[in-house]
């Protein structure tokens, strides 16, 4: 019994001192829904644990990314209104960007390879071709920052975008032809508000 008062005494004092290494610890990744090796997914909702509903803070934003991320913040002109944003990066990469108004998140854009759809089957990286036979009916080209991208909607999803790049040497403002964009690979998933 005093062996294990002594453990626990000297459990707290670690977990207490300024040299515990507890600082450093995720606690979101402490989480029972997180014990099972839990991976960040995209769905109609939102990625991972970040929706409509989450502040646009970096607590809350980590918390819903499983402390995964280093996140850093910013701010940038989107149609002349001051919109702010975190990046959250792996290996010093940019994996997603989250933006918003309004002290909410209404945008997430997802670079990571290592995220896909909740049900598995899309993620950065994979061929045009692999989703779609043809552009017409589902894509757009793209605009503002994502002028030089082909956007298409997810099927059956109200608020998911899949947008696609490549090489094409055609007139500016025009989408390549299906041909072309065989050869275009998914460069984010856009989950937006």
């Amino acid at each position: 019994m005093n062996k294990l008062r002594a453990l626990l005494i000297g459990g707290l004092v670690l977990m207490t001192s300024g040299c515990s290494t507890l600082s450093e610890v995720h606690w979101s990744k402490m989480a029972p829904w997180n014990w099972f090796g839990s991976s960040i997914s995209v769905s109609d909702n939102g990625v991972g644990g970040i929706s409509a509903a989450t502040p646009l803070n970096e607590e809350a934003l980590a918390d819903g990314l499983n402390g995964d991320y280093r996140l850093r913040s910013g701010m940038r002109m989107t149609n002349g209104r001051v919109m702010s944003y975190y990046e959250a990066l792996k290996d010093d990469k940019v994996a997603l960007i989250i933006s918003g108004d309004g002290g909410q998140v209404g945008k997430i854009e997802v670079m990571d390879e290592d995220i896909a759809t909740a049900d598995g089957d899309v993620k950065p990286g994979m061929p045009f071709s692999d989703l779609y036979s043809k552009a017409y009916g589902a894509c757009t080209k793209g605009s503002g920052d994502d002028a030089e991208l082909v956007v298409c909607k997810a099927p059956n999803s109200q608020h998911l975008s899949y947008l696609f790049g490549g090489t094409w040497r055609g007139p500016e403002g025009l989408m390549p032809s299906d041909d072309t964009l065989k050869e275009w690979t998914l460069k984010k998933i856009v989950w937006q508000r």
